[in-house]
């Protein structure tokens, strides 16, 4: 088994194990939390462009090496340049986004196998993936983006009511609150909840079962689903730019840091469980705004009007990108 780490020695943050030239595991390890950062987006790239473009690979399942985590919230500390400064991907969408609607769409099959948190971009790389299984005990799902006052912006609000339907997405993204593997099934935010002890063995079993089988047939069946399953670009787009149209309004940035404050992206209560943290952030507007001055004026926290440049600067490229697809 050859295994191959992307990015530096000192950021690697995915680890790409080939089973066989046709099974795959690629495994999200930064610990202590899993958070998605944007020094990710450029690793999280390289192996979906190796998914595109290898002859060989039929499957590929994505796992995680930190206990209690699976792939959680995007980093809120990271510098908003640090996002900004990445051109657009292939399909003329931002990059996160472009990463999503290309996963969903490679000649391969691509599977999660969920113990822990998949919360955030981990949900949404969830969605976009072909199939989903958790553990019953140990998985929990949550887009808790709205609870926050921020718009999801990979993706789910396409994803979801097309996998769960209308009224059961709703619950998930309105209400904001953690999905045990257990409801995750029931709802059918996964194929199978199973218990934890027999998890790693079924999606073992099952990928390489489908890694034995006709490449060409397992793409073009794929290819063929796709077209009655799989919202337009267009979709993804709109909630992409309605998420960073979020994140530059003054309320999203007071709960967000109400909830840095309580801890949040910081080991511990708040990232274990997170949904019942959002659901105490209903302070008063003046109370949060507050918060949000004190931490402005010791230059701390979050910076609102770097948030505001930056989310102006992305508005403008994917307006000018849509732009440049439409002609």
């Amino acid at each position: 088994m050859k295994s191959e780490n992307y990015g530096t020695e000192a950021s690697r943050e995915i680890r790409l194990a080939r089973r066989s030239p046709t099974y795959w595991r690629v495994t999200f390890d930064h610990p202590p939390l899993n958070i998605f950062g944007p020094e990710t987006i450029p690793q999280l790239n390289e192996i979906i462009t190796a998914l595109e473009t290898d002859e060989q690979v039929k499957v590929v399942v994505f796992d995680s090496a930190v206990d209690g985590f699976f792939l959680t919230h995007y980093d809120f500390l990271a510098s908003p340049e640090e996002t900004t400064s990445l051109p657009p991907g292939p399909t003329g969408l931002a990059q996160l986004p472009d990463l999503l609607v290309r996963l969903s769409r490679a000649p391969v099959v691509s599977i999660v196998s969920v113990r822990g948190r998949a919360t955030g971009v981990g949900s949404e790389l969830a969605l976009a993936s072909d199939m989903r299984f958790a553990s019953r005990e140990k998985a929990i799902f949550s887009q808790f983006e709205v609870g926050v006052g921020l718009v999801p912006g990979g993706g789910p609000m396409a994803r979801l009511p097309r996998l769960i339907g209308r009224g059961r997405a709703l619950e998930v993204l309105l209400g904001a609150d953690d999905i045990p593997g257990d409801l995750a099934e029931l709802y059918g935010y996964v194929n199978r909840a199973l218990p934890d002890a027999e998890l790693d063995a079924f999606v073992d079993a099952l990928a390489t079962r489908m890694s034995s089988f006709d490449k060409q047939t397992i793409a073009d069946t794929k290819r063929l689903v796709n077209l009655s399953s799989l919202p337009p670009d267009q979709e993804i787009e709109i909630e992409w730019n309605a998420f960073l149209a979020s994140l530059a309004r003054p309320d999203a940035q007071t709960r967000l840091q109400a909830l840095l404050d309580r801890g949040l992206h910081k080991p511990g209560d708040v990232e274990r469980r997170l949904g019942y943290h959002v659901g105490r952030l209903g302070v008063s507007n003046l109370a949060r705004r507050q918060i949000v001055d004190k931490r402005r004026h010791a230059g701390r926290g979050i910076n609102a009007s770097s948030l505001a440049r930056t989310t102006q600067d992305l508005a403008a490229r994917a307006a000018a990108a849509s732009s440049r697809r439409r002609t």
